[in-house]
């Protein structure tokens, strides 16, 4: 029997991680003073707290993943991806609702998911795309409180018996790598007209 050892996702699973330090906020950002329970609020906050204690920007925004900022919303990468260049569109309002989301909101939101499409096609060049929300538990939300639209390149094949029987997910690129990447194709993406 072969194993595959994956000692950084221990923390995870046992809880540790989240025990240990504010939901978002990595250790190089731990000297946010405050939480505000959320892992995307968290993570902004932090940010801007790091950048305005003389952290360089980049360095701060790399350090979660942080790929874009808009006006009402932002790109990230996800921590726990599906795949390489998994990335979620999340408004700044901490809001579970779509439909509560004033409209400028909303539109900002899904001119975010076009962008990422194009950046995603244009980094990766996929067989296809999943895009999509959840919005509640119950509906399979990781982050119920906080919605964010996921992002994910997909290639025919991907899902193979390592995700279907092994529980286990192969990704060949570091997520410092996937946000090099995605930044500098985001770079040279025009934005659309508002």
């Amino acid at each position: 029997m072969d194993r595959l050892f994956t000692p950084w996702r221990y923390a995870y699973i046992t809880g540790e991680e989240s025990a240990q330090r504010k939901k978002g906020v990595p250790d190089k950002l731990a000297a946010w003073p405050d939480d505000f329970h959320c892992v995307f609020c968290n993570m902004l906050a932090a940010v801007d707290y790091a950048i305005e204690h003389g952290m360089d920007p980049a360095e701060a925004e790399a350090a979660v993943g942080l790929l874009e900022r808009g006006k009402n919303c932002f790109l990230v990468l996800n921590a726990f991806p599906y795949s390489n260049g998994h990335m979620m569109a999340v408004p700044y309002q901490h809001q579970s609702s779509l439909a509560a989301l004033p409209g400028e909101t909303g539109m900002e939101l899904m001119a975010l998911m076009r962008r990422a499409e194009r950046v995603l096609r244009a980094a990766y060049q996929p067989d296809g795309l999943n895009m999509g929300l959840n919005l509640g538990e119950s509906a399979g939300a990781g982050v119920a409180h906080h919605l964010h639209i996921h992002a994910l390149p997909r290639w025919t094949g991907d899902s193979n018996f390592m995700t279907v029987v092994g529980e286990t997910r192969i990704l060949p690129e570091l997520l410092a790598e996937s946000w090099k990447r995605l930044r500098a194709t985001l770079a040279v993406t025009p934005r659309e007209p508002e």
